[in-house]
């Protein structure tokens, strides 16, 4: 792994800067000419007014009869509401905060921003009289601290405040909040930002000789937030910027050390991943982070951030979160998966003013850190594939980990509560069961057509959950309840649409892929679900021809979070140029001049998401969201490794042009790490470290059989699929006999 990225000025906006985090607090340092620019957030920093509860008149039955009857103004009225009152803000929102500004001498310029991604420093060099020179940024991975030293022949640079409020104060003033209060003295200087119902932050900041320490606290009032800061800053002070990068450098150093190492030929791919396990890093840090939004604790200081910067759970959410899986971080997915458990009275208030049962949990799709909804999207509100994609996701993490108490404790109670809403939602029609009233997310929006029978992404997380359900049982000797095992036998696992021999998967009865659409939720059977099998002789025709068909729709209305999943759908059929020309292209299309991962494209021609036909230049703010860069981070580990229906595939997704492929210790189902390389187009060597024990399953990669090695012992496996038994603490070496 190279041991720094390098940048190079002007770095002219926010979402152009570097990004540091230590999951709650988040720093982004740009600038150009002799101007170094730090805007700084937490990711807890929320207004948690507005929103939308769940009400008694919200219920499944209830919409059922209103889109039936075509009553679009009755919908709406249930979820988009009135205007909020004067002074209010119709819903809850990340907001902005601010930034400092360093003013360096006339005569120096900003030239170059290192990154160290084995030790998290950022390196700033700067060029001119007496130089070069350097500034160096430490952000502690334990609190909200930030560091900012200089080098012997600067001196330390006038810090100029910027607040939000010079950007936003129209809009903030708007709904009630007042503005920020300076103060100034010999061991603390900044600002305190009120909330009008929630409590004040404090950016509190000490220059102290060549170094200014910077620290953001919350607390019940503006006092206690000032003290807060100051006792932070001054226990910094006291110990030493030493310490601080010491104590820095060693959680970086164990965070690399469990995380897989790759060898791309590719060397755009190869900086993907290694800049986006340090940003994944950086906004799920399980020492300190709040769980990661759609921003993560990145949020501008310009603009109130799109969509409120809010946990969107119809795929951002998750994609977030995939290199945690590959990449052997499980234990960063443990905060999301706190905040959902502490959600449990909402859910289960939700699931019983919609499905009417008690036992449910129902997760709209966008929310904020207390589940509060969004409101008005209502085919978002009801899509419950949200609550069982997060059950996905925790099934996925036992089997990966094996952990038996986390399945007893958190998942399975989970899984069974969605599925008790889908239980509600689906009704018999003869021996067959069927979901009247479905959605795929985003698909017509939020327009009164926007629903069908069946729809084919509903029916895979059904699927999903009805196949984890019943594996989780067995792991903890219940007994299943039947209905599980019976939806599987009757449910179609995705919606046809065409004549026999030229049907494709559907949206939802009746309804094929009409046009180009930025989620690939008809596909979701594919992946990310894995229900639908590729080497089924029934449907492997069937998703060829949906396939060809969104190939023909064409990528002109994509959005940049979903190109990462159409690199890894074309991972699962072997088409590895495809793959990897998917992620070149996003990081291309979908990212800015600073490497900021956008929503919209970054210049038009590609796509019309951001970009009407016709304009010659973009001129509007950026969209920076985190789960395209993260889904491209775990697209990567899947074109190396990934798994279908319980078999480990290798190199699927990598060309056979690249001479040279390798991996070191990606993490797999039924906690395996696993290494491989691949020389010449053939696999040459393939090691399995079995942490738990159990059967490891690969899809040979040879010709012949393989000859597997344990120590001394040598013997063969071979077949399409090997199966390799292991124990705990087992380590075996596989090649071609």
């Amino acid at each position: 792994m190279s041991p720094s990225t390098i940048w190079r000025f002007p770095l002219p906006r926010t979402h152009t800067g570097v990004l540091l985090g230590n999951g709650l607090m988040g720093a982004m340092v740009w600038g150009e000419d002799n101007v170094l620019r730090i805007t700084f957030n937490r990711a807890d920093f929320w207004d948690h007014r507005g929103g939308m509860p769940w009400t008694a008149g919200m219920s499944y039955d209830r919409i059922r009869a209103l889109l039936e009857a075509g009553d679009e103004e009755g919908l709406r009225a249930l979820f988009e509401g009135g205007r909020p009152a004067p002074g209010q803000p119709a819903r809850p929102s990340l907001l902005p905060l601010g930034r400092i500004e360093l003013d360096l001498d006339p005569g120096l310029t900003l030239a170059t921003a290192h990154l160290e991604l084995e030790t998290g420093r950022l390196r700033v060099r700067v060029a001119g009289p007496g130089g070069p020179h350097e500034i160096a940024l430490d952000l502690s991975m334990g609190a909200p601290l930030l560091h900012v030293g200089v080098s012997g022949g600067l001196g330390m640079p006038p810090v100029r405040r910027v607040t939000a409020w010079e950007y936003m104060g129209d809009t903030l003033r708007a709904i009630s909040f007042v503005e920020p209060e300076f103060f100034d003295g010999e061991d603390l200087s900044g600002w305190v930002q009120t909330r009008p119902a929630d409590p004040p932050l404090c950016v509190g900041y000490r220059v102290a000789g060549r170094g200014l320490w910077l620290a953001l606290t919350i607390a019940p009032d503006a006092t206690a937030a000032r003290e807060a800061a100051a006792g932070i800053v001054e226990r910094a002070a006291t110990a030493g910027v030493d310490a601080l990068r010491a104590e820095t450098a060693a959680w970086w150093a164990r965070y690399w050390a469990d995380a897989p190492r790759l060898e791309l030929p590719n060397p755009r791919l190869e900086f993907l991943y290694r800049y986006g396990m340090a940003k994944f890093a950086g906004m799920t840090n399980p020492d300190s982070g709040a769980p990661a939004g759609l921003q993560g604790p990145w949020i501008e200081e310009y603009q109130m951030p799109p969509w409120s910067g809010d946990y969107h759970f119809n795929i951002n959410v998750q994609m977030c979160y995939w290199p945690a899986y590959r990449g052997n971080r499980l234990a960063h997915l443990e905060p999301l998966f706190h905040m959902l458990e502490s959600w449990t009275p909402v859910l289960r208030q939700n699931a019983r003013l919609f499905a009417g049962v008690d036992d449910g949990r129902m997760l709209p799709h966008a929310v904020d850190d207390r589940c509060t909804c969004m409101g008005g999207f209502w085919t978002g509100s009801i899509d419950h594939g949200s609550t069982a994609w997060m059950a996905e996701m925790m099934m996925r993490a036992y089997r990966y980990r094996g952990d038996v108490g986390f399945l007893r404790e958190t998942a399975y109670p989970f899984m069974v509560g969605a599925m008790r809403v889908f239980e509600a939602m689906l009704e018999r029609d003869g021996e067959r069961w069927t979901l009247p009233v479905s959605v795929s997310p985003e698909y017509r929006g939020n327009a009164m057509d926007a629903w069908g029978r069946d729809a084919s992404f509903q029916l895979a997380c059904i699927h999903r959950l009805c196949e984890d359900l019943l594996d989780a049982a067995g792991a903890l000797g219940v007994e299943p309840d039947p209905i599980w095992a019976d939806i599987q036998r009757g449910l179609p696992r995705a919606t046809r649409y065409g004549p026999p021999g030229q049907d494709e998967i559907a949206l939802w009865e009746g309804t094929p892929l009409e046009e180009s659409h930025r989620h690939h939720s008809f596909l979701a059977g594919v992946s990310p679900f894995d229900v639908l099998d590729l080497d089924d002789a029934e449907w492997r025709p069937v998703i060829d021809r949906s396939i060809r068909r969104w190939v023909f729709e064409g990528m002109g209305l994509w959005s940049g979070w979903c190109v990462p999943w159409a690199s890894m759908i074309h991972t699962r059929f072997g088409n590895a140029d495809m793959a990897e020309l998917l992620l070149e292209i996003w990081e291309r299309v979908f990212t800015n001049e600073g490497h900021g991962t956008l929503h919209d494209c970054h210049f038009p021609g590609f796509t019309l998401i951001g970009a009407p036909a016709g304009v010659e230049k973009i001129d509007r703010p950026e969209i920076m969201q985190m789960d395209a860069g993260m889904g491209a981070t775990a697209a990567i580990m899947e074109m190396l490794l990934h798994t279908r229906r319980g078999v480990n595939y290798l190199f699927a997704g990598a060309p056979l042009r690249w001479e040279r492929v390798a991996f070191e210790r990606i993490l797999t189902e039924g906690a395996f790490l696993v290494s491989a390389e691949r020389e010449g187009g053939a696999a040459t060597r393939v090691e399995i470290e079995s942490q738990i024990g159990g059967e490891f399953r690969l899809a040979n990669p040879w010709a012949g059989p393989a000859e597997v090695t344990d120590g001394g012992r040598r013997w063969r496996a071979g077949g399409a699929v090997l199966r390799i038994p292991t124990a705990a603490g087992q380590r075996l070496t596989l090649r071609a006999a």
